[in-house]
């Protein structure tokens, strides 16, 4: 589980919209004790202003397809929590944007434009899928523990 989530850097992100639910391709960089999620979106996005309306999140982690007869023994895994966006002025904010930019350096650029904010989804709990019949729910301080385990 926890290979799936470090593993990857594109899932989607899923918000409550004003019309409804809405989702969106992003990528993503985990924080230490993965407490939390990094993302980097921009205003000009309906997931992002939906957000700021409602901070409720789920973000959606799925293994590659690999063209295997039958997709739903892929392993996927879906984080919920809430969103906040790290204040430019805040002290932190210089050591996520670090954080974010070792995993995507071709996003430096972003981070100077006026429209683009980053945000941490603080993970209140994770639904795990291994395949059929392989499924659990781990709460935000389990999923921490097995994260200081390795």
């Amino acid at each position: 589980m926890l290979r799936l989530i470090h593993g990857g850097r594109w899932a989607a992100l899923a918000a409550c919209g004003r019309n409804g639910p809405i989702a969106a391709q992003v990528a993503y960089a985990t924080e230490p004790g993965l407490a939390s999620i990094l993302l980097l979106l921009s205003l000009l996005a309906a997931h992002t202003r939906a957000l700021l309306e409602n901070p409720r999140a789920a973000l959606s982690i799925g293994e590659p397809d690999d063209g295997r007869h039958d997709p739903q023994t892929l392993r996927r895994l879906t984080l919920t929590g809430r969103v906040v966006v790290v204040d430019r002025d805040d002290g932190h904010c210089g050591t996520a944007a670090k954080r974010y930019l070792n995993r995507f350096p071709a996003a430096r650029q972003l981070f100077e434009f006026s429209d683009f904010m980053l945000l941490r989804l603080f993970i209140a709990e994770a639904r795990y899928v291994g395949g059929l019949g392989v499924a659990r729910t781990l709460s935000a301080d389990t999923l921490q523990a097995l994260e200081n385990e390795e």
